[in-house]
């Protein structure tokens, strides 16, 4: 019996009933402007669903669109799952992800057929191997083999040669020209559909018809997101709080996280992008503005990102003991949701958020300047991108707590509250000679730099991996002052590359001297660098809670009771690259955050040993 793959609403959530439908759309590659993993639907054989891949075909069961934007079936009219994959067999659909299994099967039996397939360069493909196919981002690659899941056999031009998967993605539409043709509008009639068909001929140009497709798959999806969203709710989230008995209000909230909040704000989206839908012309729908109206409710995205590590673990434990796995599975079966676990169901917002991008890329492709809706495109674009980078640095920033309980617990004499009450960023590290009054002692010492507050550490004197903690100083009223090299009138001291912390409270005084000028600029750049960062944050509204910090400190503490040296070696040199080197992106927005749809990986030893050495490595 053949198992086949397929993916929900958002290629990798689920649907309920018997059948998963959605619309068909571009492939997206991992770490790329894309949603990346889906799940695994039991075919004949009813095997469990679980996360298992990086890539995700739309489903089986989209529906095809025709050339007057209507939709050839639907989901209620399709048979099983067997007669639909044959269906799609044999015919000249040409929508999906690349990946394994199932999207593997159904593109090399499209090109086995004779069928041509296309895929689009996310990235640049650089190589000195003569066996490999070079491209830039944005080229069109015929694809001739893709039985790899990680290398295909493409070919551009008279060029062959093997390629990433990861770096490409497939086109929502195969059959579009390779060559657009320019469209010449008449002024002023450029609006009215009925002049678009007496100046092409019947039907609509194939560029209209693409961003036809396009909006029918962005509201096919939306619809089929709401769908998922409700089954999670009514079907798993109601059932739950009836059996106190063995769920906390606690625990609900891991699972779950804000998905209940996800679900209301996207009942208002969708209904906002069906007021902007022309059923008529569905390509003159104008849907931009529904983003942009949008882009600061989908934030909230990031807290149920951010928590969803948590409740794969929660579900995980949950699911060792036999009563829980047979009271979702009754969720489920009561819901009449596909064969997924629940644990796939909740990967679908994480999804969803990573896909408007790549949508409204496809969209914008599609869009002619002259359309009214191309500017609100646009911006949408820009927007959503933001929103992404906010979700992914937020991410970010919650890992990175973790590697600073974890270097705190490596500092020997640690005195006061922990750096976690008032700091989640490390902004900058180094040694500098800190000038104490009055008798203007000079010490050598090791200063890490967080938002809100200066650590300062001393090195041991014969085992130079190991620190130890001396002092602190609040960031928040502290003024910093560039002084000139010569004599100090405060201090009574000749300094050089010197810089001073003023306190407007209290009026202490903090001198500091560099090794060289260009070090002191650094650490004066990187004092302008915390109050900006600390603004940001004030800005956005980004916290950590009380549940979350105490979380890491226990985690590093467990770390240290495993038998791990409580050392810190080379930690002030490995984790911060980014200060010797400036040119280093400090992240990837657009490929990172789309990171998050991927299924969990098996950590490679080599980076658990990396960590060991340097355990904030950033």
């Amino acid at each position: 019996m053949r198992t086949q793959q397929c993916s929900s609403c958002e290629s990798g959530g689920a649907h309920s009933g018997e059948n998963c439908s959605s619309s068909g759309s571009s492939g997206l590659s991992p770490g790329s402007d894309s949603d990346s993993s889906g799940v695994v639907c039991g075919g004949g054989s009813g095997m469990r669903g679980v996360l298992s891949r990086y890539w995700s075909l739309e489903s089986l069961h989209s529906a095809s669109v025709i050339a007057d934007g209507s939709l050839e079936k639907t989901s209620d009219d399709v048979g099983s799952e067997e007669d639909l994959y044959e269906d799609f067999r044999s015919s000249s659909h040409r929508y999906g992800h690349p990946g394994g299994g199932g999207e593997q099967l159904a593109i090399n039996e499209l090109i086995s057929d004779g069928g041509v397939v296309y895929a689009e360069a996310l990235w640049d493909h650089v190589t000195m191997d003569d066996q490999e196919l070079g491209f830039k981002a944005g080229d069109v690659i015929e694809v001739m083999d893709a039985t790899n899941k990680e290398w295909w056999w493409g070919r551009i031009m008279d060029s062959e040669g093997w390629f990433p998967a990861s770096f490409v993605r497939l086109r929502v539409n195969q059959d579009e020209p390779m060559e657009d043709y320019p469209l010449k509008l008449e002024d002023g009639r450029e609006d009215d559909p009925r002049n678009a068909a007496h100046r092409y001929g019947v039907g609509q140009t194939t560029k209209d018809q693409m961003r036809t497709n396009v909006i029918n798959e962005i509201l096919s999806t939306e619809r089929d997101y709401i769908k998922h969203l409700k089954d999670i709710c009514e079907g798993y989230i109601k059932q739950c709080r009836k059996r106190a008995d063995m769920f906390t209000e606690e625990q609900l909230k891991t699972i779950f996280g804000n998905i209940e909040d996800i679900y209301k704000c996207q009942k208002k989206f969708v209904k906002a992008l069906e007021k902007k839908f022309n059923k008529d012309y569905p390509h003159l729908s104008e849907v931009g503005c529904c983003f942009l109206e949008y882009q600061n409710e989908f934030q909230i995205y990031s807290e149920y990102c951010n928590n969803h590590p948590n409740a794969c673990m929660e579900l995980s434990r949950l699911t060792k003991v036999s009563k829980y796995v047979y009271f979702f599975e009754a969720c489920r079966l009561l819901q009449k949701m596909i064969d997924i676990s629940l644990d796939g169901f909740l990967l679908t917002p994480v999804q969803k958020i990573c896909k408007y991008p790549l949508q409204l890329a496809e969209l914008l492709k599609y869009t002619n300047p002259q359309h009214r809706d191309f500017k609100d495109v646009e911006a949408a674009l820009n927007a959503m991108k933001n929103v992404a980078r906010l979700i992914n640095e937020r991410k970010r920033r919650l890992e990175n707590i973790d590697k600073i309980a974890q270097w705190q617990s490596s500092i020997e004499d640690w005195e006061g509250e922990d750096v976690l009450v008032k700091s989640s960023e490390l902004i900058y590290s180094g040694e500098l000679t800190k000038i104490s009054q009055p008798q203007a002692k000079s010490h050598q010492r090791m200063f890490f730099l967080f938002d809100h507050q200066l650590v300062c550490c001393k090195k041991d004197l014969l085992r130079r991996d190991i620190l130890y903690y001396k002092s602190r100083i609040g960031m928040d009223n502290m003024e910093i002052l560039d002084v000139e090299d010569g004599k100090d009138k405060d201090f009574n001291v000749t300094i050089k590359n010197a810089f001073k912390l003023h306190c407007r409270d209290t009026e202490e005084v903090h001198l500091f001297c560099a090794k060289k000028p260009e070090q002191k600029q650094r650490w004066l750049k990187a004092f302008e660098n915390e109050r900006k960062q600390v603004q940001l944050d004030q800005e956005t509204g980004f916290s950590i809670t009380e549940v979350q910090k105490k979380q890491a400190m226990l985690n590093a503490s467990k770390l240290n009771q495993s038998g791990k040296p409580k050392v810190v070696t080379r930690t002030y040199y490995d984790f911060l690259m980014r200060q010797k080197h400036p040119t280093l992106p400090t992240n990837l927005p657009q490929q990172q955050v789309f990171m998050l749809a991927e299924p969990k990986r098996k950590p490679s030893n080599f980076w658990q040993n990396i960590s060991r050495l340097a355990p904030f490595r950033k």
